[in-house]
């Protein structure tokens, strides 16, 4: 006979794949005519757009374009500094086993490294280096067994759990644009430097709706039409909502963001202005947190059950942690005296993850990049590396906990002194993701199947041997724990010691016990 069951439901958002693979990208770029001939290359930026990703049987393909910027010294009698621009496009497919069509993928791609050869006076060869992390989700719906209806007799284990599950999924494209002004003595002649990153992400959930709130910070160098170098730095607000049923403020969630198409250029109807377009796409995974009282075990000391067992991943202990960091050093660069910094970049990079009981600690460095300049405007690239260490304390179980820390670098401040050390004062804002996988055994398929075998006794005496539980002693000799609790007068059920003897009682339907 089939049992009543009362089911709780919980969509469990699975983690497929996880992989970390490295794209080449290289191309040629043909100087244009209206441009002078290269004599060398000083510095190249650039800005990785991906437009399109998609889950295949076994692979992922990944289509995008990296918006590439070179700084040159033209091949001339003024020898100026010039800046060309162009799109590098590339076509990936990675192999990720297990992926499948349809799969939620998100991608994360960095610029690594990117690199210019000059091939002649009017010819480039470009080389680039990106780091894609791919993550493929899947959900699944589970019913687990909370109770039985009319389930006379019948013995349970239950657990109480707390597990994070997923509300849903959605996402968007946000379009943001905005014209930078330039100083008002600058006539614009070619813009030589792009820079570009999301920070100050923020997100606000109501009810069936997510507000995902981010700036763009954009960092320009240009040249001005009487060869001087400038910089401008601005934030574009990226402001947009996601559509996911029943969100409600408790809910936690995580967003991604992916740039997906960037244009920049001279702005031709103002004057002393830069013309900026954003695409961005941006995902948002939405978990709400449960309390589950699961059943882990059961049987009937007068009937016999059958019952599958499933086993299922989920996460639990879903949390978000944010704190500032403070980076003050001094770095030794020689030769540089008499000159001025004209831009600089700061890159984290983690290079080791340590999870302790208590802790996880990270070390990495801060890489620097200097872009300086003497007074007849000759540059130069420098680089150096800061070491740092964070951690973050005061966890719970942090061997088998998952984290991904994002950094943001909210402030860099570098100032050369007289003896031609440099002081670099940068601030970090630490954004910690953090969960725990878990498993549950989930039943199903519950139902009687005749009498059990009745016994001959009507009590028995048993010692406590090495890992018994009153559990399995009860469930073994068709007896309860309530039953022998009360017959052996133990005050808590989940301590008894080996070599202790316990009178096992049998059950009787009726109520009647034998002692």
């Amino acid at each position: 006979m089939v049992l009543e069951t009362i089911n709780e439901n919980l969509c469990v958002n699975k983690l497929i794949a996880a992989k970390k693979d490295i794209i080449m990208v290289e191309g040629d770029m043909i100087v244009p005519d209206s441009k002078p001939d290269i004599l060398n290359t000083i510095c190249t930026s650039g800005i990785v757009c991906v437009y399109k990703k998609e889950a295949l049987d076994e692979k992922v393909r990944i289509d995008g374009n990296i918006n590439t910027y070179i700084m040159y010294l033209a091949d001339d009698t003024q020898d100026k500094v010039r800046g060309i621009n162009t799109s590098l496009d590339f076509s990936e497919t990675i192999s990720v086993p297990n992926s499948q069509e349809g799969m939620e993928t998100v991608v994360q791609a960095k610029l690594k490294t990117i690199e210019c050869k000059v091939i002649n006076g009017r010819k480039i060869g470009i080389k680039a280096t990106l780091e894609v992390d791919i993550k493929l989700y899947d959900k699944e719906e589970v019913e687990i067994v909370n109770d039985l209806q009319n389930a006379e007799g019948i013995q349970m284990l239950k657990e109480d759990l707390s597990v994070n599950s997923l509300v849903g999924m959605g996402e968007n494209k946000i379009y943001a644009k905005d014209n930078i002004s330039i100083n008002n003595i600058d006539n614009l002649a070619e813009i030589l430097k792009v820079n570009m990153d999301i920070v100050s992400k923020d997100v606000k959930l109501s009810y069936n709706k997510i507000l995902a709130k981010s700036e763009a910070r954009i960092k320009l160098m240009y040249l001005t039409e009487d060869n001087r170098v400038s910089t401008v730095e601005t934030k574009i607000p990226v402001v947009g909502f996601i559509d996911i049923p029943n969100v409600t403020e408790e809910n936690i969630c995580d967003l991604d963001y992916e740039i997906k198409n960037v244009v920049i250029k001279p702005n031709s109807t103002e004057e002393h202005s830069i013309y900026i377009e954003l695409e961005i796409g941006v995902m948002a995974m939405v978990y709400e947190e449960k309390q589950i009282n699961l059943i882990q075990d059961m049987y009937s000391p007068c009937e016999n059950l059958e019952f599958n067992k499933k086993k299922i991943n989920t996460i639990t202990n879903k949390q978000n942690r944010q704190e500032s960091k403070q980076i003050r050093e001094n770095i030794q660069l020689e030769g540089i005296e008499n000159k001025n910094i004209i831009e600089i970049s700061v890159t984290p990079v983690i290079d080791k993850q340590e999870n302790l009981t208590n802790r996880i600690i990270y070390t990495g460095n801060l890489e620097i990049t200097f872009m300086l300049a003497d007074q007849d405007l000759q540059m130069e690239m420098r680089n150096s590396q800061i070491p740092f260490e964070y951690v973050v304390d005061d966890i719970q179980d942090g061997e088998n906990l998952n984290s991904k820390l994002d950094i943001e670098v909210t402030n860099q401040d570098c100032i050369i002194q007289e003896n031609g050390m440099v002081t670099a004062n940068i601030d970090l804002l630490m954004n910690n993701n953090m969960y725990r996988n878990t498993s549950m055994n989930i039943m199903n398929e519950i139902q009687t199947n005749g009498e059990r075998e009745a016994q001959d006794y009507s009590i028995v005496l048993y010692i406590v041997k090495k890992g018994d539980t009153l559990w399995q002693i009860a469930k073994r000799y068709g007896s309860t724990v309530d039953d022998i609790v009360r017959t052996n007068g133990i005050e808590d059920a989940d301590k008894i010691d080996i070599g202790q003897k316990l009178f096992i009682p049998r059950y009787v339907k009726t109520g009647i016990q034998y002692v």
